[in-house]
């Protein structure tokens, strides 16, 4: 199982580096825009961050193939080992087409339906990257969603990996877990949320308590 973080955020990487065990960082242009940082300056301080290893995800802007590839291309020189998000459109499984043929690593991004992923990965992406909760703020499943896309790439494209994305809570992100999903992406929120329960934090608090109201210090010694 990946776990990603999905943030452009350099000090919350490098803090929650030091607790999880990440495989890379997702960006996307509105993350890396809500950053005001340059791309060329975020994704090596995201690298810096993870101690110099982990894959890092970022995304073209352009909307038409040949310019997606264009962009990808310039992605893949700039930073060594990155792996390119392309959109699903049409045009975007026509560039994923051309970038597997190039050899260039890619993932399928703003799946909203499991057939949409299929194609993406059938194109030639590595990861599938579905949006769990806007499918969700449509009225769908996104937990449903991402358990047939898994299904699907079983069966037709056993190369590419679900990457699930689009959370809100936890249990969004436990849902895909247990439905197979072999990587997913967590805003720092939500990440946080995992690691920081209150009620833990209490069984904690009374655990020190109880041992300095029998012994008076807070050691084993």
């Amino acid at each position: 199982m990946e776990l990603y973080l999905d943030t452009a955020d350099v000090n919350a990487v490098k803090r929650l580096a030091r607790l999880l065990p990440l495989q890379g960082v997702t960006t996307n242009p509105s993350i890396v825009a809500a950053s005001r940082t340059s791309l060329w300056e975020v994704l090596p301080a995201l690298r810096d961050a993870l101690g110099g290893q982990g894959k890092l995800f970022a995304q073209v802007l352009a909307t038409k193939a040949d310019l997606m590839v264009e962009e990808a291309l310039l992605l893949n020189r700039r930073v060594s080992g990155l792996v390119v998000k392309v959109p699903v459109t049409g045009e975007g499984l026509a560039a994923l087409k051309i970038l597997h043929g190039m050899g260039i690593p890619t993932l399928g991004t703003a799946v909203y339906g499991a057939a949409q992923g299929l194609l993406s990965a059938l194109a030639g992406a590595e990861y599938v990257a579905p949006y769990v909760n806007r499918v969700d703020a449509q009225g769908g499943s996104g937990t449903a969603t991402v358990k047939e896309l898994q299904q699907l790439l079983e069966l037709h494209a056993p190369q590419a990996k679900v990457l699930a994305a689009s959370f809100k809570t936890p249990r969004q992100a436990l849902e895909c877990l247990l439905a197979g999903c072999e990587a997913i992406t967590l805003p720092v929120d939500v990440a946080e949320q995992f690691i920081s329960a209150p009620a833990v934090l209490a069984a904690v608090d009374k655990f020190e308590g109880d041992w300095h109201s029998a012994f008076g210090t807070l050691t084993l010694c």
